[in-house]
């Protein structure tokens, strides 16, 4: 089964949000990389994009299929992981561990809608 991690939030979508502070780190989860296959190509936005919870940011391409990436919260772009540029298949090593966006978070009582570790591995079975 795949690998969820306590103390972050997820969405139906299958995004994960990872929270420091007044950020947050958004990634695709361990179950999304395993549907998806080997991962060829993330496309990220630009840092200082903004985006509402729900808003399309980017896309995982691999050699199955391509997948929108869905911003779990409403958000500011801080950074982009620049690693998965050259090396997008690190999201299938450690998706947890290769986030692809930062985000200064601009409604944090959204992350109260999204689900825990538990709810989330209830929808992957």
């Amino acid at each position: 089964m795949a690998k969820v991690i306590e103390g972050l939030y997820y969405c139906e979508s299958h995004e994960y949000v990872k929270v420091e502070g007044e950020f947050g780190y958004i990634g695709i989860t361990d179950y999304a990389q395993e549907q998806l296959g080997n991962v060829v190509y993330v496309d990220m936005p630009e840092v200082d994009d903004e985006f509402s919870a729900e808003d399309v940011f980017g896309a995982v391409e691999s050699v199955k299929a391509a997948s929108d990436l869905c911003m779990p919260v409403s958000g500011v772009v801080v950074e982009i992981n620049e690693a998965l540029e050259d090396e997008p298949e690190l999201v299938n090593q450690d998706a947890f561990g290769n986030w692809i966006i930062k985000v200064k978070l601009t409604n944090p009582a959204e992350l109260d809608s999204l689900m825990g570790a538990e709810a989330y591995q209830s929808i992957c079975k």
